[in-house]
């Protein structure tokens, strides 16, 4: 059995491994926090000397990261795969089984803002499928708070929006 600290590098690059687009932050930490395997902030160490050691790739978007196996993170886990127990594999799978939409929708549905040149906030609103986007809209605004509401707003109302813009455009 391997030390503890690099069990939950396995098993965080093992969960990487088997959904096709990033976990964040909060279903990584689900998992390992629900199992009893370590404590947040363990965990939270785990996955910066992850990052920093280029296991794993980490992308903020409004205070939400969102992890992705980096190429030698792969290669890592393809050595090591055998040390992670068959029954805590099991529990992985089921676990993404069950939080498949969630996962799905978590990673599938961004928005974010950033000031633009014009000094206004360009928000990004998108709705990916299989890594493709499905819809990718940029809109200007003038205030920060009003690109906070949009980015709030987005993802309980983008399929509303999708079809509405299919319907007038089609």
């Amino acid at each position: 059995m391997p030390q503890p600290q690099t069990l939950y590098k396995l098993i965080v690059l093992y969960m990487l491994d088997k959904v096709k687009s990033p976990l964040t932050n909060s279903q990584i930490c689900n998992f390992l926090l629900d199992h009893d395997y370590t404590s947040y902030f363990h965990l939270q160490e785990t996955l910066s000397e992850m990052a920093e050691s280029q296991l794993i790739s980490v992308n903020v978007i409004r205070d939400i990261s969102y992890y992705k196996a980096t190429d030698k993170g792969s290669a890592t886990l393809s050595y090591f795969t055998n040390e992670i127990s068959g029954a805590i594999k099991e529990e992985i799978l089921q676990y993404l089984e069950e939080h498949d939409m969630e996962i799905r929708n978590r990673t599938a549905v961004l928005a974010d803002y950033y000031k633009n040149t014009a000094q206004e906030y360009s928000v990004r609103c998108q709705v990916k499928e299989r890594g493709a986007s499905v819809i990718d809209l940029t809109l200007s605004v003038p205030t920060e708070e009003t690109a906070r509401s949009i980015c709030r707003k987005w993802e309980s109302k983008c399929q509303e929006i999708y079809a509405y813009l299919m319907k007038e455009l089609l």
